[in-house]
């Protein structure tokens, strides 16, 4: 086969057609893409390109390994440059997908004796669901901070005794204020992960949080939102 030809094949392999942009608020979406054409692990991401633009952007998979689609979460920047043209693809567009990246992902053998504390700030909890819906035996607590109670994405699709919700906002959470509060106040048991994902200062907080309850580093996993 023609290198020219390989080629081609690749790059129709990279494009995908939009299937459906799922509105979870005003200014967060799911864009969601079909499914199957590469193997991934939860908690890895991708980047992702409109065709015709020269930019591209990373975003976590919110789907789960064997999920029919693949979706990605995206909250829209009014300011910014790439999150409102996703915003405004219709079903049939195309996007350009590369990857998948990253070793943030759960090690399969910690799964039958470990309990995994997912700490998110606000779409920081994609890859979590991706995690949730990968390894439904999972032994785990999500612990999610958002200005609002409506920005709880997909709360349904959790066990409501396994997800803590910290709303500055408003008081429609279970905690009012900064996720750091609920940590500072709450017992893990020593055979617990920590996975980390959303925004930096959240992400230090919490790392001094924990450090200071006694893990070290071999237990907490981070992934920085900037």
């Amino acid at each position: 086969m023609s290198t020219e030809v390989m080629q081609a094949i690749r790059i129709d392999e990279t494009f995908y057609n939009v299937k459906e942009i799922r509105r979870l608020t005003d200014e967060t979406f799911s864009l969601k893409l079909p499914g199957g054409r590469f193997k991934f692990k939860a908690g890895q991401h991708i980047s992702l390109g409109i065709q015709g633009d020269y930019q591209s952007r990373e975003y976590s998979i919110y789907s789960g390994e064997n999920d029919e689609n693949l979706e990605v979460l995206v909250k829209e920047v009014k300011e910014g440059y790439f999150s409102p043209k996703l915003s405004h693809l219709k079903k049939g567009d195309l996007v350009e997908v590369n990857g998948p990246f990253g070793k943030f992902k759960i090690e399969e053998k910690h799964i039958p004796d470990n309990k995994f504390v997912f700490i998110a700030s606000g779409t920081g909890i994609a890859p979590f669901r991706s995690m949730v819906r990968t390894y439904p035996e999972l032994d785990y607590q999500l612990i999610h901070g958002v200005r609002y109670g409506h920005e709880a994405y997909d709360k349904e699709e959790y066990d409501p005794e396994r997800h803590i919700l910290c709303t500055t906002g408003d008081k429609e959470g279970q905690v009012h204020g900064r996720l750091t509060k609920y940590l500072k106040r709450t017992s893990f048991e020593k055979n617990t992960h920590f996975y980390l994902c959303g925004n930096s200062n959240m992400i230090f907080d919490a790392l001094e949080i924990l450090k200071n309850k006694g893990f070290d580093r071999d237990h907490i996993h981070c992934e920085v939102y900037f």
